[in-house]
């Protein structure tokens, strides 16, 4: 009763999996560092717990970070953190897993593990503590959170999570020793075993050389999935008791991207893109529905229209969803080739919201960072928006980008007027209604193993430079613009671009007080950076420093496929604002292909062999 949502935390949901604990030789603990509602909304919990629970002696099960009022009354009853189907303490299970979804959950996975009695460095856990154990796309740099982890999986987990769970088995059965459990996950591909690698330092603070030990090897590549098209899609979802923030059916429908946006991580480390079968997506889409009583399915992808069988697949989703009252959502929309067929067929059952992301408020720049679209299209689709009943649009910016300027800046609102003038001048707009265009604009964050690796963020202080000119260059009510505050995507860089010594000062911010510091209400900007000078770190070294092409990284050591060789090329046309060719129309020869064995990358008749 002194708790808010206490259905975060008592289970028992439609669709949980409950098993024997006495005949189970692997339990295993999948963490999400945020909130219950935060963590239902991921779509790679659903996948993963339905896969591991699928083998008969594995049993997922789930943790979520107590919201504060909880922490506060488990810390009091000296109540450990606990999984929600068992209600067994997470110290007693065989691997504890976290997903880095987010720099900034960083401090809540310190806090999960405290709770749960865990040391919180690898080095000070025994034989009788769980494997404590991380994957998803942060893992890409995961040196400043090295030191707490006893194995870290880069790539696709879907087959690598249950080789981990069998090399724990594996162990058991045979005795074998912690150290002995880590060579032997160190030889499963993509996995990064920290303990196995050590990390010399310039005088400057920059990385020297990583040495692998124990046969470990030199680099870590990715996993990744042999066939993704006919990887089978999860048909029964836990349905939250508590309202999740995106509480629907969800569909990958493609991973990886070919669109090449300079800013975007996502695009470089799931690379290639690879598509699932239409007829597949649609089995399992409705599947997914009647097993969970969702009256919503979402076709989720980093660019679902891009989809090469995307028409025949919503022409057969119609052929239920319609009759069965289920809405379509297709949540990433690309501006240049929204259509009229688009429109129709998912606004059958109800509108959804309408968002395009120019990303950029000028074309120059937009070619800069590689977005290759007009505002010719931005115009165009949202003309057949409005003429479709839309009265209201999200258009996604961000500030702060390489070679940005003022005039980048006031082209945001420019841009935004331009839509509110184009609804004035239709015809056929909707009678007797005004227009609604919200501007939410992102300050710009460089991530590894993107062309903008190199590039130096921009200062606190020109960032709220930029916010208030935008604002300034707002003339009408109807244009709306929210932005993120900057202390938090500065924070963000330091620990995307950081090294391993951030761990001091993460361990330091976390006893500090420092926890849910992605929630603008709890973030502590002050005592971060104290505990920043307290361990003599300097943040603008991670954050407002450029890399030179030739500098080691932190993250050298490990490979996603995507040469830095091509990364160099693309930030250096990226300084020319030059544009290059989505994969589909051209290969540009990034190296991604070597993970599928060489050959083509994209299923595309136009697509170059290497």
């Amino acid at each position: 009763m002194k708790v808010q949502k206490p259905g975060r935390y008592t289970g028992g949901e439609p669709g949980s999996i409950y098993k024997d604990p006495a005949k189970m030789e692997c339990r295993f603990a999948f963490c999400f560092p945020d909130t219950y509602e935060v963590g239902m909304s991921f779509l790679g919990m659903k996948v993963l717990y339905e896969i591991l629970n699928a083998r008969e002696n594995i049993w997922c099960e789930r943790a979520f970070m107590p919201w504060v009022d909880m922490l506060e009354q488990m810390r009091e009853k000296e109540i450990p953190l606990f999984s929600i189907e068992s209600k067994t303490p997470l110290a007693e299970f065989d691997v504890v897993g976290f997903t880095l979804q987010y720099e900034l959950s960083y401090s809540n996975i310190l806090a999960m593990l405290d709770l749960a009695g865990i040391p919180l460095r690898a080095k000070d856990r025994g034989q009788d503590h769980p494997l404590v154990v991380a994957g998803g796309p942060c893992t890409c740099n995961a040196e400043p959170v090295a030191d707490f982890f006893d194995a870290i999986m880069l790539g696709e987990g879907e087959h690598q999570l249950p080789a981990l769970c069998d090399a724990v088995i594996d162990a058991k059965r045979r005795g074998l020793s912690r150290e002995e459990l880590l060579l032997n996950l160190s030889r499963i591909k993509g996995v990064y075993v920290p303990s196995l690698y050590t990390v010399q330092y310039n005088k400057d603070g920059t990385v020297k050389h990583v040495t692998a030990h124990k046969g470990a090897p030199r680099v870590v590549e990715k996993a990744i999935l042999p066939d993704f098209r006919h990887q089978p899609l999860p048909t029964h979802f836990t349905v939250p008791m508590v309202g999740a923030v995106h509480d629907r059916a969800m569909i990958e429908v493609l991973r990886g991207c070919v669109r090449g946006c300079r800013f975007c991580q996502a695009g470089f480390i799931y690379r290639p893109m690879r598509e699932r079968d239409a007829d597949m997506l649609n089995s399992a889409a409705r599947d997914l529905c009647r097993n969970t009583g969702y009256e919503e399915v979402s076709l989720t992808s980093l660019s679902t229209s891009d989809h090469s069988q995307l028409e025949p697949l919503l022409d057969k989703l119609l052929t239920w969803t319609e009759g069965e009252h289920v809405n379509l959502a297709l949540p990433s929309l690309r501006i240049d080739n929204f259509s009229e067929s688009l429109v129709e067929k998912t606004t059958r059952v109800r509108k959804s919201g309408l968002t395009f992301a120019p990303e950029a408020g000028t074309q120059r720049l937009r070619d800069v960072i590689n977005k290759n679209v007009t505002m010719e299209e931005v115009l165009k689709s949202c003309t057949l928006a409005f003429q479709n009943g839309y009265t209201a649009v999200k258009l996604y910016f961000m500030m702060g980008l390489p070679t940005e300027t003022m005039e980048d800046i006031k082209g945001i609102a420019d841009t935004a007027q331009a839509v509110v003038d184009l609804y004035y001048s239709l015809p056929q707009r909707p009678k007797g209604k005004g227009v609604t265009v919200s501007i939410s604009v992102a300050c710009f964050v460089p991530k590894p193993f993107t062309p903008f690796q190199f590039a130096a963020q921009d200062t606190m202080e020109q960032l709220q430079e930029k916010q208030k000119y935008l604002l300034s260059c707002v003339r009408t009510k109807k244009i709306s613009v929210s932005y993120h505050d900057a202390r938090i995507s500065f924070l963000e860089a330091v620990f995307a671009k950081g090294n391993r010594r951030l761990s001091r000062v993460l361990e330091e911010a976390y006893k500090s007080g420092c926890c849910f510091d992605g929630w603008a209400e709890h973030f502590k900007f002050d005592t971060w950076v104290e505990c920043f000078q307290k361990c003599g770190i300097d943040m603008a070294f991670f954050a407002n420093r450029p890399i030179p092409t030739d500098e080691i990284t932190p993250w050298e050591h490990f490979s996603y496929g995507v040469d830095k060789r091509f990364l160099i090329e693309e930030y250096q046309r990226a300084q020319r604002a030059e544009t290059t060719m989505p994969c589909s129309r051209r290969c540009s020869g990034c190296g991604a292909n070597k993970l599928m064995g060489g050959g083509k990358c994209v299923a595309n008749d136009q697509s170059v062999v290497l």
